[in-house]
């Protein structure tokens, strides 16, 4: 199906695709559960067709875009799987080549459950050219790196031990903050898996992070929650009904730490609503929103 032929599928349709996505089905059970929405003129096939993400469509900012230097970096993980290997992105202006390069903030971008695919590096292209350098780690690299498909990726992802998977990005948020063009404020972002690792680094790394911008990300364990430095600011979904229902506990939690931090719930938007090469998920006009906001809120806490 075409982007000019696309239709809008029904919203448990949607529903159904988080939850392969996520592991909750394999594949056979999510194709058998599309059956029920196919009508006329839209078929089983065509609706999943949909539901795919598009990630030529989805790009925003070019691999050779000449605006930045980016690059694929190994970096050890000792308490992790020994090594990661992620993607490095800096502003043209910022190239440590150049005599009048500049150190600048970090911002490390955490992928979903499925690896590091076109569109976290694209978000870590976009989030470059407002001037900051920024890390995507892979953390599959020990399994062979992301696949090129996101199923395959996800099955690659459960096979990995969960704490060590933590511990690679633990080791590559460090790397970041100690590099020698890196002013040392780094913040943190991700998108599902990787929104609620931006949570869990904020505990972790506590005065090491200076802000984390989680998209629908399971909130940090409450009673660790006074851990936290970071200024968090939290992006939902307002129809993704599980995370916006545990959302108030956790503002709750971080008001009573003196936590900076503030949320918000975008309207009419499902789970993965910032991803544009996911068609029937995206919400233009909240992502644009969303993604401004996360602008100012790392401009805010990580500019000197």
């Amino acid at each position: 199906m075409s982007n000019k032929e696309r239709r809008t599928v029904p919203r448990e349709a949607v529903q159904l695709y988080d939850e392969f996505i996520h592991g909750e089905i394999d594949r056979r059970s999510f194709l058998n559960g599309l059956k029920k929405f196919a009508v006329a003129g839209l078929t089983t096939s065509a609706i999943a067709d949909a539901l795919m993400p598009d990630y030529a469509m989805g790009q925003q900012v070019s691999r050779d875009d000449e605006r930045i230097r980016a690059e694929y970096v190994p970096l050890p993980s000792p308490e992790g799987h020994g090594y990661i290997r992620g993607y490095l992105v800096r502003p043209f202006s910022a190239d440590s080549r150049s005599a009048q390069s500049t150190p600048l903030p970090g911002i490390v971008v955490v992928h979903e459950n499925r690896g590091l695919n076109p569109h976290t590096e694209d978000v870590a292209r976009r989030l470059a050219l407002q001037n900051f350098m920024t890390f995507a780690p892979d953390v599959l690299t020990s399994v062979g790196g992301y696949p090129g498909d996101d199923y395959q990726g996800g099955q690659l992802f459960s096979q990995l031990d969960g704490d060590k998977r933590f511990e690679d990005i633990v080791a590559a948020a460090l790397w970041l903050k100690n590099r020698e063009d890196c002013t040392g404020k780094i913040g943190i972002t991700g998108f599902c898996y990787g929104g609620g690792v931006s949570n869990q680094m904020a505990v972790r790394l506590g005065s090491d992070l200076a802000a984390a911008v989680p998209f629908y990300g399971g909130a940090a364990p409450l009673d660790q929650v006074s851990n936290i430095k970071a200024a968090i600011q939290v992006q939902h979904g307002g129809l993704d009904a599980r995370l916006v229902g545990a959302w108030p506990a956790y503002q709750q939690a971080l008001a009573a730490a003196g936590v900076t931090h503030e949320g918000h719930i975008h309207e009419n938007s499902v789970h993965g609503f910032f991803n544009d090469a996911t068609p029937e998920r995206y919400n233009e006009v909240e992502a644009t929103l969303a993604w401004e906001q996360m602008v100012g809120w790392f401009n805010t806490h990580l500019r000197a």
